[in-house]
This record gives C-alpha cells, structure tokens and sequence, in this order.
C-alpha cells in the first residue's frame, strides 16, 4: 500500500505550486527498486583487465595482442590533491576513466618500469628479443664464457651451439603362433620384445668465432658416410696453428706419385712456420680405392672373394648322381661328357606370394631316388637290387612303401599322423627326411635355369632359409627316360598330395646329405657382359 501526501499552498507570489516536502514518506516497493545484476558470463579465453594503465607489464600469452599505436597515456599532476592523475586518449577522446596514484605509488611504479627497461635492453645486446620463441630461448642459447683469456684462443667469448631433428623410440610386443603339428607345442608359440629406435640429429655450432661444430646421424641411413662427425678449429694467418680438425676429415694431395685419401676418421693439423707448412693426419681409413684399367675399349677390372661368399639358397643339383659326377663331366672343357639330357622338370616351393592358380599341396621326401651311399634313413630305406645306379623312383623302396604302405600321405591332413609311427620306430622325423607342403606354387620357367647336361636348376631368387624346395623331372640316358618325383599331370589329382624329390628343406642342416645338393662353387661378381677371352680365375 503507497500512502501519498499532497498539500497545497500558495507563496507570497500568489502563485500556486506542488512540492514534497517529507521525502520519507514516500514507500517505494522491492520490485521496483534497481537492482545491479553481477557478469556472470564466462570468456572462453579469460583476460585480466589492466588497471594500473601506467604499468608496462604485458600477459605472457602470445594470444593476447599488444596496444596500438595511437592509444597514448598521459601522467598529469594535481597540486590540490596531490596526487598523478592518469589519462589514456585515442586521439582526443578518454576510452577509460582516469585513475590516480599518489607520490609513492608514482615512484614506485617509474622504478619497476626503469627496471624492466634495462633487462630489455640487455637481452638485445646479446643477440635475444622479446619475441623470440621458447624453444630458441632455452635450447638454443648463446653463452658468454666469462673466462680470461677465452677469447684470445677461440676468437670471442660466444658460445652458439644449434641442435635440430627428431628422435623416435617404438616399443611393442610380437606375439605368433604358428599351428603346425610337425613343432613341438613350444615352438609353436613364441613371444618376442620389439624395440626400435629411430634418430635424425644435426648439430652445429661455433665456439668463438675460430671453432666450429658439426654432426650429422641418422640411424636410418644407406651408407656409413652419411653420418659424419666433424670439430674444426681455424687459426688466424699469423698464427703457428693454421687448422686442426677432428672426426671426419680428408688428405688430398696434388702429386701424382702418392695419392690422398679419403672418407678418414681422426685428426688433422695443418702448422706453419714461417715459410714452411706441416700437415699431418692420424686417422683410420674407411674407404677402399679401386683402379679401373681400359684396354681396347673394353675395361679390366679386379675381383677378390672370400671361399664362403658364394650365393646359399639359389644352385642346387637334382640329386647326388649329378654331384658326384660333375667333375668327371666337366674334364674335358668345352666337351661335356654326360650322356644325360633332361628333358622335363617341374620346380615347386613353398607359396609366399599368395598366388594359389598352380598351386597343389606336395610331400617332398630327401632320399627319393636315391642310392644306398646317400640314403640318411638307413634303417627304413634301402636301396633295391639293380645295375642302375642314376637316380629314379624305383632306385630304392621308398616311393613304393610311400604307395602301398603309407597311402595317407595322399591326404595332407594325415601326412603327420599317417607317417608318426616312423618318427619312434626308424627315426624318420619331418623337416629332416621330409616336407610337407600346402598349396605350394609352381615356378614358371623364366623364374629358374637348369642345365640339362649337367643336372642342376638354378633359382632367379633365392628362398629364403625356411622355404622348401622340391622338384619332379625326367630324363634320358643312353635312350632310355627316367622319371624322379611326380608331375602335376601325372594322374595324381588334385587335391591329391604329389610326391616329388626335397632339394632343400625348412631346416638345411650341414649334417643331412641334402646340405650336399645346394651348389657352393657360385660367385657373383656383380658384373655383366663379362669378355671369357681373357677372364682368368685363380684360387
């Protein structure tokens, strides 16, 4: 309820008026009062006001963008209350309040502006900015060595040393499991610890101004030269120490009679005195030198091997028959006294490509064809009673004891338990004396070479340490056909198991004949197109 008192009077004017004179009693409810209603808006990005306008700090966040230009701040002084009455203006307009500080505020706030001043200034004169970023501020300083007598060896007291590059380390497990009945339950699953470290690091640098700093590593480079490592110090012209290098440095010289060399580890000094200069290394050679001789537009050239660098895993021979025969048939070069002539072959391996268009699952057995001074199996197979010692089927009873005895292995799902008897009663175990393999892939004939006089099949790439190897072929002798292993279209089909001779197996050990059958006399030279005319070989 609002209660309102209203008296007439009239003044000495005779006019007439209206006035409150008991401002009290006017009642003004609480819903009609003003009220001051807080921000309560959040910035997504906070600022801090500046309320100390003749501060010179500024927010360290690189987000918040310094004043402009024409906002300019002016400091006046007021001798009635003695105080500084600041003023900022964009041209002639206040976009602020003012504000005001007394006598000591005054002076404290000038000493801490003075002081800040100062450092400013100090940071440019050593090379530094106010803008520079973090990284180039604390990993890459310059340092002041305030040592006596620093700058009279290396130039100047500055110290700049600039790294760059990444540094990635991989950590992981590798855990397979491979379910092959012929390994034992152990081997089957294996755990393995991946580490990997991979590092691109450069480093330059500059002690003073005569010593300079270099290293380039990478651990995923092709050669070893890549990475190079190199600390030169350089002397003025009047000085008895002209250089001296350490790490990789190199020795070229002018003369003809001793050549330089290069690619050195170690160091390398370069001394004067007087009109006389010295230059000496103490370092290890990393490089080899090569001299190429031309003669009638045709270039000779040098090799040397090792007896053991021969190329593993690509030459095999068909069988021990053409091993131990192979001297014999080469005495009489360019005459080849063999009467064999190969006339088919069929080369299978282990299928890595994920091809399976000629593929077929096979059984590759090591003694196949073989004769009794070959055969490992001694106590299951043995040679049969014949005049014939080259190799076929028949040469002894196991291709027959495979095919009457043993006609599980048809199935590869029963090669293991079809043939496991064997394993206790004559030690005929898997990966030695046999193989078997699923859906193994049929080479094509430009993925091999055989030589059909010789016997023995040559591989364009070489298998890898746990493939097998295994082959069917057919040849004559004297006009009569021979036939070692199974072909694909022998009557066997598929998904029928052939049967075929194992030239190599998953494990090719040196105490199991097959270790014989792998060539070792095969070197490769890196060359092509090589003259025979003048080749010589000397061992």
């Amino acid at each position: 309820m609002i209660f309102l008192f209203i008296i007439f009077s009239s003044n000495t004017n005779g006019e007439s008026g209206l006035s409150f004179h008991d401002k009290s009693l006017i009642t003004i409810p609480p819903s009609v009062k003003d009220t001051i209603v807080e921000d309560t808006i959040k910035l997504p990005y906070p600022f801090r006001d500046d309320s100390n306008p003749y501060s010179q700090e500024t927010q360290s966040s690189p987000l918040y963008m310094p004043n402009p230009s024409n906002i300019e701040t002016e400091v006046e002084y007021d001798p009635v209350t003695g105080e500084y009455i600041i003023t900022r203006k964009i041209g002639g307009f206040n976009y602020r309040n003012p504000s005001s500080m007394t006598l000591k505020e005054y002076r404290n706030q000038s000493r801490k502006n003075s002081i800040s001043n100062y450092w400013s200034q100090q940071q440019k004169a050593n090379g530094g900015s106010q803008g520079e970023s973090f990284l180039n501020k604390y990993l890459n300083p310059k340092l002041n060595v305030n040592i006596k007598g620093f700058d009279k060896i290396f130039g100047s007291n500055v110290i700049d040393i600039k790294p760059q590059g990444s540094a990635e380390l991989i950590f992981g497990i590798n855990i397979s499991k491979i379910e092959n009945p012929t390994l034992p339950i152990k081997l089957q699953r294996s755990t393995t610890f991946d580490f990997d470290m991979k590092i691109q690091m450069g480093v330059t640098g500059n002690i003073g101004d005569k010593m300079k700093v270099g290293i380039n590593y990478n651990t995923e480079a092709t050669f070893d030269f890549e990475n190079q490592t190199t600390l030169s110090y350089t002397g003025d012209e009047d000085e008895l120490i002209q250089s001296i290098e350490a790490g990789n440095v190199s020795l070229p010289l002018t003369g003809t009679l001793i050549t330089g060399s290069q690619s050195l580890f170690g160091v390398k000094t370069a001394l004067q005195f007087g009109k006389l200069r010295v230059t000496s290394v103490f370092s290890q050679q990393k490089s080899e030198s090569s001299v190429i001789e031309v003669e009638g537009g045709a270039q000779v050239s040098d090799f040397e091997f090792r007896v053991d660098e021969y190329e593993s895993n690509r030459h095999f021979f068909l069988a021990h028959y053409f091993k131990d025969n192979y001297d014999r048939a080469l005495q009489n070069l360019p005459v080849i006294n063999t009467g064999v002539n190969i006339t088919r072959v069929e080369v299978w391996v282990t299928n890595k490509s994920g091809n399976f268009d000629d593929s077929r699952n096979i059984i590759g057995f090591m003694d196949l064809a073989e004769n009794q001074a070959n055969i490992y199996a001694e106590g299951l197979i043995h040679q049969n009673p014949s005049s014939v010692i080259n190799p076929y089927n028949d040469l002894n009873n196991l291709y027959d004891l495979m095919n009457t005895s043993y006609l599980g292995i048809r199935d590869i799902n029963q090669i293991t338990s079809t043939l496991a008897p064997l394993a206790e009663s004559d030690n005929f175990v898997p990966i030695i004396d046999y193989a078997k393999v699923e859906n193994a892939r049929l080479l094509t004939s430009s993925e091999y070479e055989i030589n059909n006089k010789l016997g023995y099949i040559s591989i364009i790439a070489p298998l890898n340490d746990d493939e097998v190897l295994a082959v069917a072929y057919e040849y004559t002798i004297s006009g009569r056909v021979y036939t070692v292993g199974e072909f694909s279209n022998s009557g066997v089909n598929a998904p029928a198991t052939l049967i075929l001779k194992m030239l190599k197996g998953p494990a090719l050990l040196p105490q199991i004949p097959s270790w014989d059958l792998m060539m070792k006399n095969v070197y490769s030279i890196g060359s092509y197109r090589i003259n025979n005319e003048d080749f010589i070989l000397d061992i």
